[in-house]
């Protein structure tokens, strides 16, 4: 038995309390480039280093058209649940997602990686809280710029966790309405830009497939170090699947003492072997902290005897 699973199946049958942040689980991380769910490596925690963005050929817009085309709003964040925006950089959960970041830079070093989905395998395990903390921890980091994209047409979160408007957003763009700058929004965090879900999305599969998302990416890659889509669950629907295909990886969110082993690894077979980078466990008590930290170690040291 895999030591993932022994992990869930352990934090299932404890049942531990949660311990939570505004009604959010606080996350620990592990990322990697495992060959599958069931068999996850990890690697060190390195600092995160200083990082040049990866540029695309394909866009014609610079640095100064975003700062100049993009709206200001005035965003009430859920100070709750918006770890980086409630002016307490030492709030519990914090120091996780700066791990969780410096092992996206340390897996940037081996392959391409700027686009990150975000999917769990149900709803109600995190996913929106992952993402959009995800990004805010990024641009935490001197010159480092960050987009946030809702893609969860179907049941979209982030805007009411930013506290902004859902539209014009996502949707809008998809059918063909607004261009990249008018659905694209920014708050009083420095180089964290928002797309949110947008509206009239009555086909959401359709729509996320019609082409445009692309063409987006093309567009607006260049002008981002790191751009975080939030996508809806991948069992119940196929958007995360299709989502997937215009990213350079997949971040799965599993929820402990919540999300059946047997679901999460269905919701990793509807992505390419190569497509998941990692897995986040969310939703971690004090007393399971020790033990995902023991199986994390465990992962790297196996990786690390394999490799020599």
């Amino acid at each position: 038995m895999s030591r993932i699973h022994e992990a869930l199946k352990k934090a299932e049958e404890e049942r531990a309390a949660n311990q939570v942040i505004g009604g959010q689980p606080v996350a620990s991380s592990s990322v990697a480039d495992p060959p599958s769910l069931a068999e996850m490596p990890a690697v060190a925690i390195p600092s995160a280093p200083v990082h040049s963005s990866m540029p695309t050929l394909g866009s014609p817009f610079s640095s100064d058209t975003l700062l100049a085309r993009c709206a200001q709003q005035e965003w009430k964040p859920d100070t709750a649940t918006m770890l980086f925006l409630n002016g307490d950089d030492g709030a519990r959960g914090t120091e996780e997602f700066r791990t969780l970041r410096s092992r996206l830079y340390h897996l940037r070093e081996k392959m391409p990686l700027k686009k990150i989905l975000v999917t769990s395998a149900l709803p109600k395990e995190g996913k929106s809280f992952m993402s959009s903390n995800l990004a805010q921890v990024m641009v935490r980091q001197h010159g480092r710029r960050a987009l946030l994209i809702d893609a969860d047409l179907r049941a979209p979160r982030l805007h009411l966790m930013l506290g902004t408007n859902s539209d014009p957003g996502l949707a809008d763009y998809l059918m063909g309405k607004k261009d990249e700058f008018s659905i694209m929004q920014r708050g009083p965090l420095e180089n964290l830009f928002f797309i949110p879900s947008g509206t009239g999305a009555n086909d959401p599969a359709e729509l996320i497939g019609n082409g445009r998302l692309k063409l987006l990416m093309q567009r607006v890659e260049p002008l981002f170090d790191w751009i975080i889509i939030d996508s809806p669950p991948a069992v119940a629907v196929s958007d995360a699947s299709v989502l997937a295909k215009a990213c350079d990886g997949v971040l799965m969110v599993v929820r402990s003492n919540s999300t059946p082993v047997g679901l999460a690894r269905k919701a990793r077979q509807e992505f390419p072997e190569e497509a998941l980078i990692g897995v986040v466990l969310n939703g971690t008590s004090e007393d399971e902290i020790p033990y995902a930290r023991y199986y994390y170690e465990s992962y790297q040291k196996k990786n690390l005897a394999t490799k020599v």
